[in-house]
């Protein structure tokens, strides 16, 4: 039943963490946070657009990390600021790495989480489908080895999950009902548009929304806010580092602090969306046996 496949998610913060590898490039530039937004993510309709610069990131770098400070190895600034021969202005480069850095650290966060649950053994306590219970599903082993040993049928609608809620966060029209704009074109990034507004396509009736289901930041005052994504930016950066070091230790890396803690190894490729038992999906055998070329 969907009550019962929709309950897969548990595994879903694990699961989709592989978007962190491209986020450790970006969280290179995560040192220098764009122009702290201290409205409300629930904001009034009038909103106005701000357009964020390299010069915004280098003026606030030290807010969040006064140690650190600017930090840049890549030059992903530089990179985005404009020239000539960009198809992106600035402004709208620095909107989608900062989108970049907020959603991949909101879902590292709840990776690193779901990673500790899943490791310690943490389920639910009924059956996922028929004759699979989430106890079994447990039983395979790591986090790696339960995604592996989740029916096909569930990681499908997993994937169908997380690409509806990438949709619905693009989706101008729902963006435009809440009074906001697009992250490349002056909207907040990292904002997520309300389910209620009565957009097209439209979906069934939500009683809750993603971001802030029960309002509790509508009375926060502007420095409380301020603070608390200052927090969430932060906290963000350390789970993308978090998560990643979890994989590689479940790969048989060295990694100082995690070698100790009884990480189960996981023989598989942490990096690939499916694995053997979903052999039957289009291309799913193909990318198994796939091997990179031999450079001599």
């Amino acid at each position: 039943s969907w009550r019962r496949t929709d309950l897969r998610l548990l595994s879903l913060p694990f699961l989709i963490n592989c978007d962190d590898m491209f986020m450790l490039a970006c969280t290179t530039l995560a040192y220098s946070p764009a122009r702290l937004v201290t409205s409300s993510p629930i904001s009034s309709r009038t909103a106005t657009p701000a357009m964020e610069t390299v010069a915004d990131l280098k003026e606030l770098a030290k807010d969040l990390n006064p140690l650190v400070g600017f930090w840049d190895p890549l030059g992903l600034a530089d990179a985005a600021s404009g020239s000539e021969d960009s198809f992106l202005t600035e402004e709208a480069a620095i909107g989608w790495l900062r989108q970049s850095e907020i959603k991949h650290g909101r879902v590292a966060m709840a990776a690193f989480v779901g990673f500790i649950v899943q490791s310690n053994g943490i389920h639910f306590p009924w059956n996922l489908a028929t004759d699979v219970s989430y106890a079994d599903i447990s039983a395979a082993g790591g986090p790696a080895m339960q995604w592996d040993a989740l029916p096909t049928a569930a990681k499908l609608q997993i994937f169908g999950a997380i690409g509806f809620l990438e949709g619905w966060s693009e989706n101008y029209k729902a963006l435009a009902a809440d009074g906001q704009k697009h992250y490349m074109k002056g909207g907040k990034p990292g904002y997520f548009p309300s389910f209620k507004n009565g957009v097209s396509p439209s979906i069934h009736p939500m009683p809750l929304d993603l971001w802030d289901p029960f309002g509790f930041t509508k009375k926060m005052s502007d420095e409380a806010k301020a603070k608390s994504l200052r927090a969430e930016i932060n906290n963000g950066r350390l789970a993308m580092i978090g998560i990643m070091g979890f994989m590689a230790a479940s790969k048989g890396l060295i990694v100082p602090g995690l070698d100790s803690v009884g990480i189960k190894p996981y023989a598989g490729e942490v990096m690939a969306p499916f694995s053997a038992t979903d052999s039957s999906l289009p291309f799913v055998a193909d990318m198994l046996s796939y091997t990179l070329p031999k450079i001599n």
